[in-house]
């Protein structure tokens, strides 16, 4: 998803305010409207989730365009980038905050034919380490979260490239590779998204937290 962003702050009774912003995520302009927007209506940001991320074709990397590579690291990697740089001053001024960054299993290994999205997910673990150590000086924590395939629209569109004519005999190679056999639910990526989020993990910083049922141990 390239455009879109969304604030909430929750009230002691149990609900929630919520602010939705259209934006470029990949644009410098949108990005910082996005949390000026959302600082002026709630008046801080605690956490931030970097969850903008698109796939593309499966193709050799040497069939790959370089603009369709250049539209993956602009949405998965320039976003992510921006992100941090506008954010992390709000943060600093309450010397608190929690940045969760979506990368990947792919961020952690290697696969064939996807060469623009691999070296994107790696990306966004490396700029999670840097702007950890960067950000522990004024009490801000930075950590990625790395899911192996999870059960969505997304996951059927790659299972009919990697085999057109028998997607579901993909579905079993890739389940085949996960240590507990089977994909990921959105659920399982979304709890375990909000452990870093709040005091509970507030001695952890620059972690990687692979969601993907054993699939890094591999």
């Amino acid at each position: 998803m390239r455009r879109g962003s969304r604030a909430a702050t929750a009230d002691p009774d149990g609900g929630a305010d919520v602010l939705t912003i259209t934006a470029d995520v990949s644009g410098e302009e949108d990005t910082r409207r996005y949390v000026s927007e959302t600082v002026r209506a709630f008046g801080h940001i605690d956490v931030l989730f970097n969850n903008a991320g698109i796939g593309g074709r499966v193709v050799p990397l040497t069939e790959r365009s370089v603009e369709d590579f250049d539209r993956v690291i602009a949405v998965n990697v320039r976003s992510a980038f921006l992100s941090l740089r506008q954010v992390l001053p709000a943060m600093k001024k309450g010397r608190a905050g929690s940045v969760v960054k979506m990368s990947s299993i792919a961020g952690l290994k290697g696969s064939p034919n996807v060469a623009r999205y691999i070296p994107s997910k790696h990306a966004v673990v490396d700029l999670t380490r840097a702007a950890a150590v960067e950000a522990a000086s004024f009490g801000v924590r930075v950590h990625s979260v790395h899911p192996s395939p999870v059960d969505t629209r997304m996951m059927r569109s790659l299972e009919a490239q990697f085999d057109p004519d028998h997607g579901d005999a993909a579905k079993r190679g890739l389940v085949s590779q996960t240590p507990l056999g089977r994909y990921g639910r959105s659920m399982d990526v979304a709890q375990l998204a909000l452990f870093p989020a709040p005091d509970a993990s507030r001695f952890v910083t620059g972690a990687r937290y692979a969601v993907g049922g054993g699939m890094a141990a591999t």
